[in-house]
C-alpha cells in the first residue's frame, strides 16, 4: 500500500509535513503510510480550534446530539472495516476488535443520551431567610479546547471517550493518536467528518511528542486528557500550567479468589482478563491471590486453561492472545519473566517468545519486589500467590504504587463491602475480573494510576465548568 493517509486538520483532510510507515505487529507487513503534522500544522489546528470554540460553543443541544447519533450509526455501518484495520494495525485479536468497535458505537450513543438530561439544576435557597423570593440556577458550560492524547491499545474507544463527551458539551479537540496506531484513530476521524462535525471542532494529528507538548503548554488549551504511561503522564502534568488535567496511567490489577468462589468462572475470567489482547490493557489481570484452601486446585485449573489459551495470529477468529505491539516490548516481557525465574519464581505455563508473540504465561512462587508483580507488565503474564486471611490479602492488593481497579470473587457480601471500603483503587469489581469496564461508569484510578475520571457523564463533568445564577425576584 503506497498511498499516504492524510491527517485531519480542523475538519479538512490534508497532507502532512512528514510521513510515517505503519507496520503490523504480527508479521511486520506494511499496512499503510500516515501523514504526520509538524509545528506549523499543529499551530494552525490550535488556532482553528480556538476560533471554533467561539463560533460553536452555543450550538443547540439537538444539533450536537444529532451529530453524535450519526457518528454511532456510521460506526455501526462500518463495523467490519473498522475491525479489520484495528486488528491489523494494533495486533488486536478480531474478537476483541469487534468488541471495541461496538463499545465505541455505544460510547457515542451514551454521549447523545446524556444530552437529554445533562446541563444543570435548580437549587432551593430560601431555607436561608436572606434568600426569600430568590432562585438559584446552576448550569454547566464548556471550558474550551481539549488536547487529547490517545494510547495504541484502544485507538478507537479510548479516543471516543475523549471525543464524544467533548463534542457533546461543545468543546473542540486536538487529538494525538498513538505512533503505532494512527490509521485507526484517523478512521474514526473520517466517521466524525462524515457525520457533520463542524469545521475546526476536531483535528487528528499524528505527530511527535515535542509537537504535542506545545498543546499542553499553550494557555489557550483548557484541558489535557491523557491515557498512557506514568512517566509521560506525570511529565505532562508538570508542564501543563493551570489547565485541567485528566490522567489514566495504567496499573498492575489484582484479582482475589476466595475459598467460596465459583472456581470455573474465576479461571475463565482470569484467562480472558490476563491474556486477552496479550495483556495490553491497563486493567488486565496481573496479580492473582487465591485462598490457601483452594490454591492447589485453582492453580492446576488455571495452569491447564493457560496452556489451552489460543494465541498467535490476531486475524484468527479463535485467538485470545495476539502479539505485543512490537518486538521491543515482547523482549521486555520475556526478560521480566526470565528475571523472575532467576529470583525463584516458577513458570507453570507458557514463558516462551516468538518474535512479537509471547505465549500466555502463568507464574507462581513470586515475590512482591519482582517486576512482574510491582510494575505494569502490559503483556500476557499472570502471577499467582496464596493467602490465608481476608484482611491480609486486601493489604497485599494495596501494596502497589498503582490503584486503577481490582477484582474479587466471593459470595460473602460482607467481604465485598470490606473490600470496597479498604481497597485503594478507583473501582472494585465483585465476582468478575478487574478488566471489566462498562462505558457509562466512572473509570480512573488513584496513586500512580492517575486522577480524574472518564465514563461519558463523568468526562462531561470534567470538561465543563459550573456557573451559578442567583436571582432575587420582586414578587
Amino acid at each position: 500500500m503506497s498511498d499516504v493517509h492524510p491527517l485531519l486538520l480542523a475538519g479538512e483532510w490534508v497532507a502532512g509535513e512528514e510521513v510515517q510507515e505503519v507496520k503490523a505487529p504480527f508479521g511486520g507487513a506494511l499496512i499503510g503510510r500516515a501523514a504526520r503534522a509538524g509545528e506549523k500544522q499543529s499551530a494552525q489546528a490550535l488556532d482553528k480550534a480556538v476560533e471554533a470554540f467561539q463560533k460553536f460553543r452555543k450550538t443547540p443541544t439537538h444539533v450536537r446530539r444529532s451529530i453524535l447519533l450519526r457518528c454511532a450509526a456510521l460506526i455501526g455501518e462500518r463495523h467490519d472495516q473498522l475491525v479489520d484495520i484495528l486488528s491489523r494495525e494494533a495486533g488486536k485479536p478480531v474478537m476483541f476488535s469487534s468488541m471495541e468497535v461496538k463499545r465505541m458505537k455505544l460510547t457515542f450513543e451514551l454521549a447523545a443520551a446524556e444530552l437529554t438530561r445533562f446541563g444543570g439544576e435548580v437549587l432551593p435557597v430560601d431555607f436561608d431567610d436572606r434568600a426569600e423570593n430568590c432562585e438559584c440556577v446552576v448550569r454547566r458550560f464548556p471550558i474550551g479546547v481539549i488536547a487529547a492524547i490517545v494510547p495504541y491499545n484502544w485507538p478507537f474507544n479510548l479516543a471516543a471517550h475523549k471525543i464524544a463527551p467533548a463534542l457533546a458539551v461543545g468543546n473542540p479537540l486536538i487529538v494525538k493518536p498513538a505512533t503505532s496506531t494512527p490509521l485507526s484513530t484517523l478512521a474514526l476521524g473520517k466517521v466524525l467528518t462524515d457525520a457533520g462535525v463542524q469545521p475546526g471542532m476536531i483535528s487528528i494529528l499524528p505527530c511527535g511528542s515535542a509537537v504535542a507538548q506545545k498543546w499542553v503548554e499553550d494557555p489557550r488549551v483548557a484541558m489535557v486528557s491523557f491515557t498512557g504511561s506514568p512517566a509521560v503522564g506525570w511529565h505532562l502534568k508538570a508542564v501543563c500550567g493551570k489547565k485541567k488535567v485528566s490522567l489514566e496511567l495504567g496499573g498492575n490489577a489484582a484479582l482475589v479468589v476466595h475459598e467460596d468462589a465459583d472456581l470455573e468462572r474465576a479461571v475463565q475470567r482470569t484467562v480472558i482478563g490476563g491474556y486477552g489482547y496479550a495483556g495490553q490493557v491497563c486493567i488486565s489481570v496481573q496479580r492473582v491471590f487465591a485462598h490457601e484452601a483452594i490454591y492447589e486446585k485453582f492453580s492446576a485449573m488455571l495452569a491447564e486453561a493457560t496452556k489451552k489459551c489460543p494465541y498467535g495470529d490476531p486475524m484468527d477468529a479463535k485467538a485470545v492472545c495476539g502479539p505485543l505491539i512490537d518486538e521491543t516490548n515482547a523482549k521486555r516481557v520475556e526478560q521480566w519473566i526470565n528475571e523472575a525465574v532467576k529470583e525463584g519464581a516458577r513458570v507453570l505455563a507458557g514463558g516462551s517468545r516468538d518474535g512479537t508473540v509471547v505465549a500466555p504465561t502463568l507464574i507462581d512462587r513470586v515475590k512482591p519486589s519482582m517486576k512482574v508483580c510491582c510494575q505494569e507488565v502490559f503483556g500476557p503474564v499472570v502471577t499467582l500467590e496464596p493467602y490465608r486471611e481476608w484482611k491480609d490479602v486486601l493489604r497485599r492488593v494495596n501494596d502497589s504504587t498503582f490503584g486503577l481497579q481490582a477484582g474479587i470473587f466471593t459470595r460473602d457480601s460482607d467481604r465485598i463491602y470490606q473490600a470496597f471500603q479498604e481497597l485503594e483503587v478507583g473501582g472494585v469489581i465483585a465476582n468478575d475480573f478487574p478488566t471489566m469496564r462498562v462505558d457509562n461508569f466512572p473509570y480512573g484510578g488513584v496513586k500512580d494510576s492517575g486522577f480524574g475520571r472518564e465514563g461519558v457523564r463523568y468526562a462531561m463533568d470534567e470538561m465543563t465548568e459550573l456557573k451559578t445564577l442567583f436571582t432575587r425576584h420582586s414578587v
